[in-house]
């Protein structure tokens, strides 16, 4: 249901992209001061001190730029970062042999940290607080514990799921941030700036205003869509990217203004005319959207909640008043009074 260019997780085609329009420093890197001016002050004190930094972990939905972070933290202290994901540690072997292989001060990135089996974080504890490694030799009464020294090395984990990580390891983070959908002059900034690395014109502030608007203030979405409003005014125009063009791209993409595409309105649309716009489970919103629910929680649902087009109740979804208003449809009248 959800469409490749909205979806907010990185796809094959974002690889080249994603480390060619990386930002290198907290300088280049736009949006989310908060967390920078948090971030800056953790990895001075640390430098002050000659010390790893605390082990991090960086929430926030896809596209968001954790990674990006991550990297520039490991540049901060001139250190090496070793990336992984928590679907390809499947065995404590794998996870030993990340771990042996570090060197003082590295960084070992962790996306998807919520999805790490219990039996991978249970070997994480000791790794993260005493940095020592168990390993557990033979089976059954004979079995004995091997221990062995790690060098000091900085943890940083990503998530778009907090709640799905427990709590014994969401403790051992020393420090914890989240990152938030981006302003739209923020994002405005982050399509100039990759504008001018893939040697793009853009003519006008309007047609930048057009992108931005439907980048579902996301950068990782922000750059896909640039590439599509460049291919389209490098076919159909003359190769610069102005407002006529961008909004028949992103028409032709079917693509709103406020960056919803077709599957987020039958989202919505499903939501208002078959249960009477909620509350409705996730399970049943999915059977009846043909999704699955973890593209509904982890697409769609969170930015929708941004724009305030849904809600969440302990009974299950309901569609808001400015759900029906962009779908055309009538607002029942007594819809406030059941919630």
């Amino acid at each position: 249901m959800s469409s490749q260019i909205t979806e907010t997780k990185q796809l094959n085609e974002d690889k080249y992209l994603d480390s060619t329009l990386r930002p290198p420093s907290f300088e280049e890197y736009m949006g989310q001061d908060k967390t920078k001016d948090n971030l800056k002050i953790l990895i001075e004190a640390a430098k002050k001190r000659n010390e790893s930094v605390d082990h991090i972990l960086l929430c926030g939905s896809s596209g968001l730029g954790k990674t990006t972070l991550a990297h520039i933290i490991a540049k901060e202290m001139n250190n090496n970062i070793k990336v992984t994901s928590g679907p390809a540690i499947e065995k404590v072997g794998d996870l030993a042999s990340i771990l042996t292989n570090l060197q003082p001060g590295d960084i070992l990135f962790i996306d998807e940290v919520h999805r790490l089996n219990k039996t991978i974080e249970e070997t994480l504890y000791p790794a993260m607080e005493d940095f020592v490694l168990d390993i557990i030799i033979g089976k059954g009464p004979s079995a004995r514990t091997l221990q062995l020294e790690l060098p000091r090395f900085t943890l940083i984990g990503a998530t778009t799921r907090t709640g799905l990580i427990s709590s014994p390891l969401r403790g051992r983070f020393g420090a914890t941030y989240r990152l938030d959908f981006y302003e739209q002059s923020d994002i405005e900034n982050i399509i100039a700036r990759s504008a001018n690395i893939l040697n793009v014109q853009i003519s006008g502030n309007e047609a930048l205003k057009n992108i931005a608007q439907s980048s579902r203030q996301t950068p990782r979405v922000a750059n896909r869509l640039l590439k599509r409003v460049r291919d389209y005014s490098q076919v159909r125009g003359d190769g610069i990217i102005n407002q006529a063009t961008t909004q028949e791209a992103l028409k032709m993409l079917e693509i709103d203004q406020y960056g919803l595409e077709p599957a987020d309105r039958r989202l919505l649309e499903m939501i208002i005319t078959k249960f009477n716009g909620g509350p409705v489970g996730l399970q049943a919103l999915a059977a009846a959207c043909q999704e699955e629910a973890d593209t509904i929680t982890d697409v769609h649902e969170p930015y929708l909640l941004q724009l305030g087009m849904i809600d969440r109740t302990p009974r299950g979804r309901i569609a808001t008043k400015s759900a029906y208003k962009l779908l055309e449809i009538k607002y029942p009248e007594n819809q406030d009074k059941l919630f």
